[in-house]
């Protein structure tokens, strides 16, 4: 009874006055909870294996990357205090009450589709912890790992807000202090002979740069930009715009960008860690570990992983309501996380790599995410006055039923973006069509082919496009009184 209490009812409502408090500050814990993930170690190896560029373009890259990516999601932040609805609520102010429902299916995809890739890869890492320190059965293993992990994320993202807040201070605390007894342990593997050679062997190619700060801003942050309002609107409303991008970046941007140089230092000193990654990114980080550290490897492994994937189902649930699911969120996170528990079983049990199908998961749903997230963000930025409650729920109202400017401008954005990406995965042919744009920069085979440009092209065109095109409509709403 007491855990059927806990579960929250708040969906795509707007928060009652009685129910917002705190400050900025609380943002920290979520964000620094989501982000402080080995996952971003394995960052640092795959940086330099699939962009081969020296150490110092990866620091610029995982810099760059993080932070503006991030900067985003302050944006969006920003969004859910001045109104104090989930994100996928008010992208209706953009693309009109019914119209929203594309853009709410898209966020929907990724949500699912990052949370079970976070909970696939915690496996993956309890697997291989499981299997040196206890000897375990291979599949007996990967059961282990399967069932901690899942559960772990159910019971939070199930629940909502308020556990939410509550498990993520623990989370961050406990990882932090783990992932730093990680980088104490094994700060004697980087070998820095090796490191400067690798700088000395590069010439510094602009688009193996370019493609790992895309890589950065597609795989750290561009993915939160749609579930970012839905911890802000908790916030008073006169919480200081300023404090909430601060708070937001600081809170979800310093762990990553530690782990991803550091990763990329252990990746540059190691070639065997450097080639395993891309099987495993987080399990392969054992292997230069003593052995009596690998449990707490485990933890750590775990705790940072489920901490973004509890968040992912919490808004998965919520974007899954924006778009018409006719039952409480709590209901839609269940509907979810059975997806999710079948995506990992087959991404654990029978996906032999991992890095290629997230790569490709990444660039194929970037690009329309990128286009939503500068339509939005320009939307929040064009905006002087605060949301009508009323009308992003009235089809009737200043926002619209439809608007298909927005929509039109989103598959544009998504359409000349996708013809500038290209797929490497092999198992994934059907994604051949990608990068019929490509000629016009040297080719699908060409230097830029890796970088998947893209994705910013994407954010370029729906951000110029959203201005230049809804800018009276905007004002015209805002002084509307009706």
């Amino acid at each position: 009874m007491n855990i059927l209490n806990s579960i929250e009812l708040n969906s795509t409502n707007v928060i009652d006055e009685a129910q917002r408090g705190g400050t900025a500050r609380s943002l920290f814990w979520p964000w620094a909870a989501a982000n402080v993930s080995l996952l971003a170690l394995g960052y640092g190896g795959l940086f330099l294996d699939l962009f081969n560029i020296s150490f110092w373009q990866a620091v610029i890259a995982a810099v760059v990357g993080t932070v503006s990516s991030f900067g985003l999601v302050g944006v969006s932040s920003i969004a859910g205090k001045r109104s104090n609805a989930p994100t996928m609520t008010l992208s209706r102010a953009a693309f009109g009450v019914k119209g929203n429902v594309l853009p709410g299916f898209l966020s929907y995809l990724t949500f699912v589709g990052w949370e079970t890739v976070l909970v696939a890869l915690a496996t993956l890492a309890s697997r291989t912890v499981l299997v040196r320190v206890g000897h375990i059965n291979h599949n007996f293993a990967l059961v282990i790992g399967f069932m901690v992990s899942a559960g772990l994320v159910i019971f939070g993202g199930v629940l909502g807000f308020q556990t939410i807040m509550k498990v993520q201070r623990w989370l961050t605390s406990i990882t932090i202090v783990l992932t730093l007894g990680y980088i104490a342990l094994t700060w004697s593997k980087i070998d820095w002979h090796k490191v400067h050679t690798l700088n000395a062997g590069h010439s510094g190619s602009l688009a193996g740069l370019v493609g790992a700060t895309i890589f950065a801003i597609t795989g750290i942050g561009l993915g939160w930009v749609n579930s970012a309002a839905d911890y802000s609107r908790y916030l008073p409303r006169n919480t200081s715009n300023r404090s909430v991008i601060g708070w937001t970046v600081f809170g979800s941007s310093l762990v990553p960008i530690i782990l991803v140089i550091f990763g990329t230092l252990l990746s540059a000193s190691s070639s065997t860690l450097k080639g395993a990654i891309e099987g495993d990114p987080v399990g392969a980080l054992t292997s230069i570990l003593q052995t009596w550290f690998l449990i707490p490897f485990a933890i750590v492994a775990i705790l940072g992983l489920i901490g973004g994937a509890i968040l992912d189902l919490y808004s998965s649930g919520i974007a899954l309501v924006s778009i018409g699911f006719p039952y409480r969120r709590h209901r839609a996170a269940i509907i979810d996380a059975i997806i999710m528990l079948i995506g990992t079983i087959y991404i654990a049990w029978h996906s032999p790599n991992f890095v290629a199908p997230f790569q490709a998961f990444l660039i194929t749903l970037g690009v329309p995410i990128a286009s939503w997230s500068a339509i939005f963000v320009a939307d929040v930025i064009m905006r002087k006055v605060d949301y009508v409650q009323g009308d992003l729920f009235d089809p009737r109202g200043r926002y619209g039923a439809w608007n298909t400017r927005s929509l039109l401008l989103l598959i544009a954005a998504t359409v000349i973006g996708w013809g500038f990406v290209t797929n490497s995965d092999p198992s994934a042919k059907w994604l051949n069509w990608q990068g019929y744009f490509m000629s016009a920069i040297g080719g699908k085979s060409g230097q830029w082919a890796p970088a998947n440009v893209g994705v910013i092209v994407a954010l370029a065109v729906g951000f110029a496009g959203h201005i230049l095109l809804s800018r009276r409509a905007i004002t015209k709403q805002e002084a509307h009184n009706g």
